[in-house]
């Protein structure tokens, strides 16, 4: 069962360090997806002011992985392969919305769709779609014994 008092910060800090670093926020982890937000500053741009096209895949991997290893039952996985595509651009200060969905639950693979999109700021809800990532993972992987606790950080957040 999730823990609803922890806050989106301090839950990606726990689970995700790298993104935690860039400002990402996780907020919903479940069988059916993985959501959060980064709110786009000058630590994840480009020179020209946008976002970072591999601050892009590392989101994109992050909630793939997470998805994968909650899926999985908490076994360990690996990236596989990541492609991603970028439409349109985030400048700073625009919200990125990134929603995690499984395309594959297999025995030994999974495939993620991710999507990123700018948050509307009329509706505070998705607006236009700014890149899609499809990540395929290895899963199923033994977990070594001590790292036996990584798992216990995701169940802790994941909602049933």
């Amino acid at each position: 069962m999730g823990d609803a008092t922890a806050s989106s910060s301090s839950k990606t800090a726990e689970l995700d360090a790298p993104l935690h670093a860039l400002g990402f926020e996780i907020e919903e982890i479940s069988p059916s997806r993985i959501t959060g937000r980064l709110v786009v500053t000058p630590i994840c741009c480009q020179p020209f002011k946008l976002l970072h096209g591999g601050v892009s895949a590392l989101i994109a991997e992050g909630l793939a992985s997470m998805g994968a290893h909650r899926a999985s039952g908490y076994s360990r996985v690996a990236g596989m392969q990541l492609s991603i595509s970028h439409f349109r651009s985030a400048g700073v200060g625009d919200t990125v919305l990134a929603r995690a969905v499984p395309v594959h639950i297999g025995r030994s693979t999974q495939v993620w769709e991710v999507k990123l999109s700018k948050m509307d700021t009329s509706t505070l809800g998705e607006g236009p779609q700014i890149a899609e990532a499809r990540v395929t993972l290895l899963c199923n992987l033994p977990v070594p014994d001590e790292m036996k606790s990584v798992g216990e950080s995701l169940r802790k957040y994941s909602r049933l």
